[in-house]
């Protein structure tokens, strides 16, 4: 896979420091524009704080546009784990650099991620001893689950948002997921859309803002 010089882009609160941070993870075959566009939205009800959307590391290598977490040509159980477990090393460390580029503390820090972005998301935050805020998840799946147990440092809050007409990413796949997450000691939140396809709807939307603000003001 082909890699590039990340690039990120940034939304910033109408107050001079921000007091939170939102890192936002697109998905396959997207950018990190996908993402900040929905910044403005959220930012009328979080005026302090900062939003930042990054591209992921690699071009996509089954569209002709856009950027990938991880290879999707294999989603074999096995070949996902693989995916997540080589992309958390990067994201992790976009977290722990963007939490020094704003100066605001980890646990006022929270992961947005659409698709495969919510993938990496869901991985790649329970492993970080410094625990950050909150995980929200649109339309993405839970990988590597059974691993939670042995290899969760940290229990952010999560809120899983998905669409009953999914057709990449399949519905089904949220109740488990809560299921896993709340076995393990995570408090899970969900948000059904109905008549939802792979897409972030209005409805989502205001559930995302209102969970983002319970857990960073």
């Amino acid at each position: 896979m082909s890699e590039h010089t990340i690039k990120q882009y940034t939304y910033w609160p109408k107050s001079e420091k921000p007091k939170s941070l939102v890192i936002m993870f697109h998905g396959l075959g997207a950018d990190g524009k996908d993402l900040i566009g929905l910044s403005s939205y959220m930012a009328a009800e979080m005026p302090d704080t900062a939003f930042v959307a990054p591209d992921a590391p690699h071009a996509c290598d089954i569209a002709p546009v856009g950027y990938q977490w991880f290879s999707l040509r294999d989603t074999d159980p096995h070949a996902l784990l693989q995916g997540v477990n080589s992309a958390a090393p990067v994201v992790d460390a976009f977290i722990d650099s963007q939490i020094e580029a704003f100066g605001v503390p980890a646990d006022k820090v929270a992961l947005l991620g659409f698709s495969q972005g919510t993938m990496v998301s869901l991985y790649t935050a329970p492993k970080r001893e410094k625990g950050i805020a909150a995980v929200l998840g649109y339309s993405g799946a839970l990988i590597g689950g059974e691993l939670l147990e042995s290899t969760s440092k940290s229990k952010p809050a999560i809120h899983l948002v998905h669409g009953t007409d999914d057709q990449v990413v399949p519905f089904t796949v949220m109740a488990p997921a809560k299921e896993i997450l709340e076995s393990t000691g995570f408090d899970v939140e969900t948000t059904i859309c109905k008549d939802v396809g792979h897409s972030i709807s209005e409805e989502g939307l205001k559930a995302g803002i209102s969970f983002l603000k319970k857990h960073l003001y």
